[in-house]
């Protein structure tokens, strides 16, 4: 279940993946098969050969992409690698203003 997050950022993570970036939308986050993990972070993108590009430089595997028939496809970023990467991409406010 996702909370935290306003429908603007939702909106603006969708708008720069039809714009083909590499989008990050952080929020709070439960799943019981990861109860460590408080956020996650889906860093998206339309063009789904530039995001495997994107998540290899990280040690992503491409078949760790959720790839959605809507077009937002995202990798789920989670725990140590999520901080390492936000922090990599200049974007650890995005994951700190959750961690208070």
């Amino acid at each position: 279940m996702a909370f935290g997050i306003k429908r603007k950022e939702i909106m603006e993570w969708k708008r720069k993946i039809d714009a083909g970036e590499i989008a990050f939308l952080t929020h709070y986050w439960i799943d019981e098969r990861f109860p460590e993990c408080k956020t996650v972070t889906k860093a998206g993108c339309h063009d789904l050969n530039r995001l495997a590009a994107w998540g290899k430089q990280y040690g992503l595997k491409k078949e760790w992409i959720h790839q959605r028939a809507d077009g937002y496809s995202h990798y789920d970023l989670l725990g140590e690698i999520e901080k390492a990467i936000l922090e990599s991409e200049g974007l650890i406010d995005q994951y700190l203003k959750f961690k208070r």
